[in-house]
């Protein structure tokens, strides 16, 4: 079966911090578009001539819709092809053509009975923003979901209205963020791995943990996850970036 493309119009581009901006696209076709949140898509930009030049992956951060509306947080790397392609050239009316879904990084079936803890840094946060909203609009039910954000100062948080307004309304989700460079009351100083080796020390097998970030990170917590905790690894779930 051949590979479908589509064709996205960027509709909008807001500024979350300095260097991240999320980009949403409106997809070009009368079908709508149906992922899993959680899932990502393969931008191929004009970027250079051979596959690997051009093709970049990146995960949905909003949830699915009738819209044909895809939203993404996507942070500008130094020497980045692809991330200064989109922020030097892609304007509102820019096209962007892409491929998907796929990915396999998508929420429990059984939400009910376990507690999900999410781990993230940066722009990593990307899928679990699409699994949350995707909770809330559909009223899902859940036994317990706290995520931990891990970055590097204050002002490169995202989204943290949401996570507040998520706080407020169920009080089974909770969150914390970890500030790696700055010092801030209503935060915890270090890295976002302090914080889960002690609040889940005491290993449950109703837990599952899903990691998203840089495999700098995601390696670090499954170390420390399996060998200092000892949880097995059936009850974690990763998604690398980088």
């Amino acid at each position: 079966m051949a590979t479908k493309w589509y064709n996205g119009i960027v509709t909008n581009i807001k500024s979350l911090t300095n260097i991240t901006s999320q980009f949403t696209l409106k997809i070009q076709d009368e079908e709508i578009f149906n992922f899993q949140p959680g899932q990502f898509v393969t931008f191929d930009l004009p970027i250079g001539e051979k596959r690997l030049q051009r093709w970049r992956s990146y995960s949905i951060a909003n949830a699915p819709n009738d819209a044909n509306e895809l939203e993404f947080c996507i942070v500008k790397s130094d020497g980045g092809l692809a991330t200064n392609y989109l922020f030097s050239d892609v304007r509102i009316g820019s096209e962007i053509k892409f491929k998907g879904p796929d990915g396999v990084f998508v929420l429990p079936k059984d939400l009910i009975s376990i507690e999900l803890i999410m781990l993230c840094t940066g722009t990593g946060f990307a899928p679990f923003r699409s699994m949350l909203l995707h909770i809330d609009k559909h009223q899902i039910p859940f036994k317990k979901i706290h995520l931990i954000f891990g970055t590097r100062n204050a002002n490169s948080l995202l989204y943290k209205d949401e996570l507040d307004e998520l706080k407020a309304k169920y009080a089974n989700f909770d969150y914390d963020i970890a500030l790696s460079r700055e010092i801030l009351d209503g935060f915890h100083h270090g890295y976002l791995h302090d914080i889960y080796l002690e609040k889940f020390k005491d290993v449950s097998e109703d837990r599952k943990f899903y990691i998203c970030g840089w495999s700098g990170m995601v390696d670090e917590a499954m170390e420390k996850l399996t060998h200092t905790l000892g949880y097995p690894k059936s009850q974690i779930r990763n998604e690398l970036y980088g």
